[in-house]
């Protein structure tokens, strides 16, 4: 679906304050993927995830969008922007209308429908994201940082993209928010098939959701593979400034203190099964 190769970015570019943000990038997304893409801050997350959609211009390379080049002469950003949507960090900031259903009827409103497809999309959006009729007429400022985190992510959907793209979307958020904002994106993949790129600092996270994680250290592109493969690098990731999973952690100390379990857990659920079946295999002996 998106695809870039050797991609590179540098602010001032030809200017004594030149800095290279991006270099030499080169990965695929494919149809219905649910990706993580984590990095330190300054590693080149956001600079990436503005390319995808257009946001940004590359200084060098290609980005291919269903194979075309989104740079190709009369090659249709508007039309990008409408199929990889992108919320950004604190998306509520952008909430400005009288009510939420006004605010969700913005984004398709723009791309020039009819009034009863855009409050039709309107209202789906909304229905997906947990918010009902009861919501429509409220100010999306009487809402929860929650809530409103949903409008805003509403609002992108109503346009019906192909890809969704969230930077840090729990941001902010306390663990009932974070719960439900994470929940409601990882059942627009599962049912929707929806392709879902996930910017986070949790690791946590990312190792529950994600199906493949791409790590961005200094504006490259350092590891691309499963969640199980990348945490295996914990020791690299904590050079970059990132880490494992604390469960990840929990289970190399369990295993330096003598007791016999895998390693390799990125999750509760998986430290809890492989301790779970260690006992039962010890009781056996």
């Amino acid at each position: 679906m998106i695809k870039l190769e050797r991609v590179e970015y540098k602010y001032n570019e030809g200017t004594p304050m030149e800095a290279e943000a991006l270099h030499e990038v080169s990965l695929e997304i494919h149809d219905g993927e649910f990706i993580g893409l984590i990095g330190h801050t300054g590693s080149g997350k956001s600079t990436l995830i503005q390319h995808l959609n257009g946001l940004m211009r590359a200084t060098g390379g290609d980005i291919r969008y269903n194979g075309e080049s989104i740079y190709k002469e009369g090659f249709s950003m508007r039309d990008l922007r409408s199929r990889v949507g992108l919320v950004f960090q604190y998306p509520e900031h952008q909430l400005f209308e009288i009510d939420v259903f006004t605010d969700v009827c913005f984004g398709p409103k723009n791309q020039g429908l009819p009034r009863e497809e855009i409050e039709e999309r309107a209202r789906e959006a909304l229905s997906l994201v947990g918010i009902g009729e009861s919501y429509y007429k409220k100010s999306p400022f009487e809402l929860s940082g929650g809530e409103k985190r949903r409008v805003a992510i509403a609002g992108v959907l109503a346009m019906k993209p192909e890809v969704l793209i969230l930077d840090e979307p729990t941001a902010g958020l306390d663990p009932k928010g974070r719960d439900e904002i994470l929940g409601q994106v990882a059942r627009l993949h599962k049912e929707r098939g929806m392709t879902i790129i996930l910017v986070s600092h949790s690791m946590e996270d990312v190792a529950k959701y994600v199906d493949r994680i791409m790590v961005m250290n200094h504006g490259r592109l350092v590891f691309n593979d499963t969640p199980r493969a990348v945490f295996s690098h914990y020791k690299e990731l904590e050079e970059m400034g990132l880490a494992a999973p604390q469960v990840t952690y929990i289970a190399h100390a369990l295993k330096e203190a003598g007791f016999p379990m895998e390693t390799d857990v990125i999750t509760v659920a998986e430290a809890e099964e492989a301790i779970l079946c260690t006992l039962a295999m010890e009781e056996e002996r």
